[in-house]
């Protein structure tokens, strides 16, 4: 079990303890809040909106537009596999990855996290144009640069081809009468083959249609359920904002030697998603590893916070200040 190196508490609540900021329908918050349940955990739940502007949540993250954001005092931690293998550092009994399994689950968010999701939230947007508010469409337009919103409804027809492929792979994945993904037990593989199909039965209408072929999956898709969230308790964006200002962050890691891009610490550095909500945040370099990089922000409002990424699907880049010109 992971000790935090401080004992104070700010604002009634622990340095340590876990703050989730999410919107209940998101299916990559779904996957952290069962991470939360496979380890039984405690954690607080800031309810973020569904749509920009999100400004309790900026300040603490700079920008960054994807959901979830999991807090640990001034500490914030960006990217469900990032957040996935802290909370496993901090608490690493029960194990999100039995027998030495993070790799080959975490390398499944490659395929899940896209191949997988992708379709799926197209077919959710897609199916139900007329039911979801304009502000949500007009946001996800400029979120969703996979999705073609012109042709969106046309597409239907092949989402549903690429969305039963996958399907098709996690059914062959339990073709054994295995429990589990990985075996006996669960482990983040189960997460990245689940959390699809959990936006699938809250979002596609014919979802039970679509699933009930699939024998192999509908033991594991009940035991998936059961694992639950953990112990949830609600909290308010400013309360949150009060932990961050109130405490420390953890020191840095420090900046590989040998990582390619030549960095050094304390550079000005742009974190950005390569793949969608491309939104740069930027900040002064503390960690550069092989799998995560996280900079110093020093936002009025808190002091300062260590906004944490992975390396995979993350562009980092140099602040090139541009002097003014003389007129």
């Amino acid at each position: 079990m992971y000790s935090p190196d401080k004992s104070h508490s700010a604002g009634g609540i622990s340095v340590s303890e876990l703050i989730l900021h999410h919107h209940d329908p998101s299916p990559f918050a779904e996957k952290i809040r069962l991470v939360l349940g496979l380890k039984r955990l405690p954690w607080h739940s800031v309810q973020i909106p569904m749509v920009m502007p999100r400004p309790e949540l900026a300040q603490l993250t700079g920008g960054y537009r994807k959901v979830p954001v999991l807090q640990v005092g001034a500490d914030i931690y960006c990217d469900t596999r990032l957040i996935a293998r802290e909370l496993e550092r901090r608490y690493p009994v029960p194990s999100l990855f039995p027998g030495c399994s993070a790799g080959i689950s975490l390398a499944l968010t490659s395929w899940s996290d896209r191949t997988f999701f992708d379709p799926g939230a197209g077919l959710s947007m897609g199916l139900n144009m007329a039911q979801i508010p304009s502000e949500v469409i007009e946001d996800r337009k400029g979120f969703f640069n996979f999705m073609d919103f012109d042709r969106l409804e046309a597409d239907i027809p092949h989402m549903f081809t690429q969305f039963r492929a996958s399907l098709d792979l996690v059914e062959q994945m339990l073709a054994d009468g295995r429990p589990y993904v990985l075996g006996q037990g669960p482990s983040f593989a189960d997460i990245d083959a689940y959390f699809a199909v959990w936006m699938a039965r809250g979002n596609i209408a014919s979802a039970d249609t679509l699933l009930a072929p699939l024998t192999n999956m509908q033991g594991w898709e009940e035991r998936m359920r059961g694992i639950g969230h953990g112990e949830r308790t609600e909290m308010q964006a400013q309360a949150a904002l009060a932990v961050a200002r109130e405490c420390t962050p953890l020191p840095g890691a420090g900046v590989d030697p040998h990582d390619a891009l030549g960095f050094e610490a304390r550079q000005r550095v742009t974190v950005t998603p390569d793949d969608y909500g491309r939104v740069p945040v930027e900040g002064e370099l503390t960690t550069l590893t092989v799998q995560e990089v996280a900079i110093r922000r020093q936002p009025p409002e808190l002091g300062e916070v260590i906004v944490h990424f992975p390396r995979l699907g993350y562009r980092v880049e140099r602040v090139v200040r541009r002097a003014a010109s003389a007129t």
